[in-house]
């Protein structure tokens, strides 16, 4: 063999160069995600611009009622939290939303549970029947809870039969009806993303557990519920955000003791005009929200939502 001959061989065995990489193919997530980022900075980041602008704005000396000017007054958020007339009702938020959000796991994760493992051929009809009440207007499906919850209605009677309610005591308006709304209402809200976790689980993890001489009830809570903590994580977070700024169902079933932070926002941007002060109000309602998501995601989130 000759030498040439030799040196192409060994030339040919080495391995090439990989290919320069492709600029136009890294700038293709980006061009993708532009459509996106510009209708968030349009319709979400300027108009947060502008609500913060408005929370720093204090009333025109002499001026009529609406009229305000921007003097950038950090006082008005201290002057806010140390007013028992808004901070009380963002507390009264919290707790609501959060009664609701465990009466939601409580009943959404069984019921998921049953569609994603129990369904079996009525597994489209009993996902169809959770989504239902989105074909039914909002405001519709709470009035139906007066009804349900009224004095004459099926609930109190049940009640009054086992002696839980007196003769002329209800539980319409009230607080009791109002986390009753929230729960049902914000209930597909749970379900769904748990049962979304739920049918991703591989059936033979749940008999491994079983051949491994595992209760019922320990493989549950070893295998099927971890594996299922990616929803319970979204559906939690999915249920408590809008709970806590709701305020349809304080409005149609609490008393003005009921009153939600979302009410007092709607009363004081459009009943008082006190522009600043509502901004600050949901400046305050956002902030403590994303500060809460935050801890409970630390906490108890998993490394798909971390």
């Amino acid at each position: 063999m000759s030498i040439a001959a030799a040196i192409g061989d060994t030339i040919e065995d080495e391995p090439k160069p990989p290919p320069p990489p492709d600029k136009r193919g890294k700038a293709t997530p980006y061009l993708l995600m532009l459509p996106g980022m510009l209708w968030l900075a349009v319709f979400f980041v300027v108009p947060l611009i502008f609500l913060f602008m408005t929370s720093l704005q204090t009333p025109v000396p002499g001026g009529e009622v609406g009229q305000f000017q921007q003097t950038f007054s950090f006082s008005n958020y201290v002057e806010t939290l140390t007013d028992d007339t808004y901070y009380v009702p963002l507390i009264r938020s919290f707790v609501y939303s959060a009664i609701a959000t465990i009466l939601a796991l409580l009943i959404g994760y069984p019921l998921a549970y049953a569609i994603a493992f129990k369904g079996g051929k009525y597994r489209n009809v009993m996902l169809i029947l959770v989504i239902a009440p989105f074909f039914v207007s909002f405001i519709l499906r709470t009035i139906a809870w007066r009804q349900i919850l009224a004095d004459e209605g099926p609930v109190v009677a049940v009640l009054r039969t086992l002696g839980l309610v007196g003769d002329t005591a209800g539980i319409y308006p009230s607080a009791f009806a109002v986390i009753m709304g929230l729960t049902y209402n914000f209930l597909p809200f749970m379900t769904l993303p748990i049962y979304a976790s739920l049918e991703r689980v591989d059936p033979r993890l749940v008999e491994a557990a079983g051949d491994l001489y595992a209760k019922p009830m320990t493989g549950f809570f070893k295998v099927t519920f971890p594996l299922s903590m990616p929803g319970v994580v979204a559906g939690t977070l999915l249920t408590f955000i809008p709970a806590a700024g709701d305020y349809v169902n304080a409005a149609l079933l609490g008393r003005p003791s009921n009153t939600m932070i979302g009410n007092r926002i709607e009363y004081t941007f459009l009943s008082v005009n006190d522009y600043p002060t509502a901004a600050v109000l949901s400046f305050i309602l956002m902030a403590t929200i994303l500060v809460m998501v935050l801890v409970y995601i630390r906490r108890v989130g998993t490394e798909d939502l971390v």
